[in-house]
């Protein structure tokens, strides 16, 4: 029985001298690498604080940093306690190929909603045309970004697609032309039509009335066209548009400004 206990001691001391060391290595590089990792997130959310990175995408990169760190101060842990790290990170590549391969479409997606956020190409109400559509951000989520089109539809767009396609912000400047063509008949004569298309503009409640040009662009034998060019507000679009369009019918009959007279041609047999 002695002898039993003096080898159950001796093969103690032998574990506490070979791997005693080793694990209190791995506790301290455990303990100091969960302090470093905690400095680094507070400076990492202080940084994105003060880059005025938007607070919906905070929180998903400080987990993936956070994430990533650890992984990595466990397999340092490992490697010090004597484990062989190699298969260890080839079985985690191969999960992680795996899962991401399962996953593409949606991770495509997260990481276009991470750009979208990070870089802020648009805001939520701005006016914007992507993917074939044109409406108002109402939101910008990790995943997808949902619009509300101007006859008041929702359409969800996938932020994968949307973070690399080409992206038309509307009311990054504020100010937005509203460009119309319209046409008279050319026995009226260019001041006169001018002038009614004039009034039309500064009646107009959403025109900027004093930067605007009407501009004389086609002449032909029965008509002359104008290109009419109005800034508005982008929010006040068509607003604008429907406003100016109504009006100069409205305003041409008052003026008496006669619409380009048609003219037939008659072949005789």
């Amino acid at each position: 029985m002695d002898i039993k206990l003096d080898s159950i001691k001796d093969q103690l001391i032998l574990a506490i001298t070979q791997y005693g060391g080793k694990i209190l290595l791995a506790i301290v590089v455990f303990i100091v690498g969960r302090f470093i990792i905690g400095r680094v997130m507070n400076f990492l959310g202080q940084r994105m604080n003060s880059s005025h990175i938007d607070r919906d995408v905070q929180p998903f990169l400080k987990s993936l940093v956070g994430v990533a760190l650890t992984v990595m101060l466990l397999i340092s842990c490992a490697g010090i306690l004597g484990v062989q790290t190699t298969s260890f990170v080839a079985v985690l590549g191969a999960a992680g190929l795996a899962v991401g391969l399962a996953l593409q479409g949606s991770l495509a997606n997260f990481a276009g909603g991470v750009l979208l956020l990070l870089f802020k190409p648009f805001r939520v109400g701005d006016l914007i045309n992507a993917q074939g559509f044109t409406g108002n951000v109402e939101a910008i989520r990790i995943f997808d970004t949902v619009l509300v089109t101007v006859d008041n539809k929702t359409v969800t767009l996938p932020n994968g697609p949307l973070s690399t396609g080409p992206i038309t912000n509307i009311s990054t400047k504020g100010d937005i032309r509203v460009d119309m063509v319209f046409a008279a008949g050319s026995q009226n004569g260019v001041d006169k039509i001018r002038a009614s298309i004039e009034k039309v503009i500064a009646a107009c409640p959403y025109a900027n009335a004093t930067t605007h040009d009407v501009l004389v662009t086609k002449l032909t034998e029965n008509a002359i066209f104008f290109d009419v060019r109005v800034w508005t507000k982008a929010t006040t679009y068509w607003e604008t548009y429907y406003f100016v369009h109504e009006h100069i019918s409205k305003q041409f009959g008052l003026d008496k400004v006669a619409a380009p007279i048609q003219q037939y041609t008659v072949n005789q047999a």
